[in-house]
């Protein structure tokens, strides 16, 4: 399932609608841009706690998920923590997919 997150991610890049990095996702969400934010398992948590909280003001979903930037850099091609999505169809397959990753995580 972790495959099913990332690919879904992938596809949010190739449509364009993918932000890379803490900056970038800083000034989309404030720009009002962003749908959903996901941050990766090994995020710094001072990074971490900073993106919360922007997502928090801005009232924008944020998915911490169980991938690593290096699994997200070999998907991905850039080595980042921090991702927005800037379509709502989008965002919410990204969703679905950490959701599902999260339940089948529990029941293991």
């Amino acid at each position: 399932m972790v495959n099913k997150l990332l690919s879904s991610l992938g596809l949010c890049k190739k449509a364009g609608k993918l932000v890379a990095g803490f900056e970038a996702v800083s000034d989309d969400i404030k720009a009002g841009k962003a749908f959903l934010v996901v941050t990766a398992a090994d995020l710094s948590p001072k990074t971490e706690k900073e993106i919360q909280y922007i997502t928090e003001k801005h009232l924008i979903d944020h998915i911490a998920a169980p991938v690593t930037m290096d699994e997200i850099s070999h998907w991905l091609g850039r080595r980042v923590g921090v991702l927005a999505v800037s379509d709502a169809g989008l965002a919410r397959a990204v969703s679905m997919a950490a959701v599902r990753l999260n339940e089948e995580e529990q029941l293991i």
